[in-house]
């Protein structure tokens, strides 16, 4: 799994018109999802993100989370973070997991970041968004479970 952190001032996903998640101070996570992810990646890498010191605290370094400063989140699904480039102008995206793998360990993800008691907002898995945001730093972060498990298992 990859995901895109970025902590936001605010951000909101509309969707043919409609918001349908909106927040302020808080997380925007872009999540793709690949072949052989399941849900040892999607439990660690929302622990990792849940428990990510990228806020500011009173002596004006990141060491807060967003649970620390009572901040929210906005998941959304994002298979073009797996755009394979190498060759040609046109991105493949043959290393997205299908719709049928990726729907449920995004909603996993999802729920396991509600389990930590954040208050989570979504956009809708497949559809056309606009997302809008305004990156507070900016703060962006990458992860990937592939590198990031694989480096833990060596250690």
């Amino acid at each position: 799994m990859r995901a895109v952190i970025q902590r936001v001032a605010r951000a909101s996903v509309t969707i043919h018109g409609e918001e349908t998640a909106a927040i302020q101070n808080g997380l925007l996570i872009l999540l793709g999802v690949t072949h052989g992810d399941g849900e040892k990646e999607a439990d660690y890498l929302a622990a990792k993100c849940a428990g990510l010191r990228i806020f500011r605290d009173s002596e004006d370094k990141m060491n807060l989370s967003v649970a620390d400063t009572g901040g929210e989140v906005i998941v959304v699904s994002q298979f073009t973070l797996y755009a394979d480039c190498r060759k040609g102008k046109r991105p493949a995206f043959v290393d997205a997991a299908r719709p049928e793998t990726a729907i449920p360990l995004y909603e996993r993800f999802v729920e396991k970041l509600r389990e930590t008691g954040l208050k989570v907002g979504t956009g809708r898995f497949g559809a056309d968004m606009q997302v809008s945001l305004l990156n507070d730093g900016p703060v962006t972060i990458l992860m990937d479970t592939d590198e990031m498990m694989k480096k833990q298992e060596r250690q």
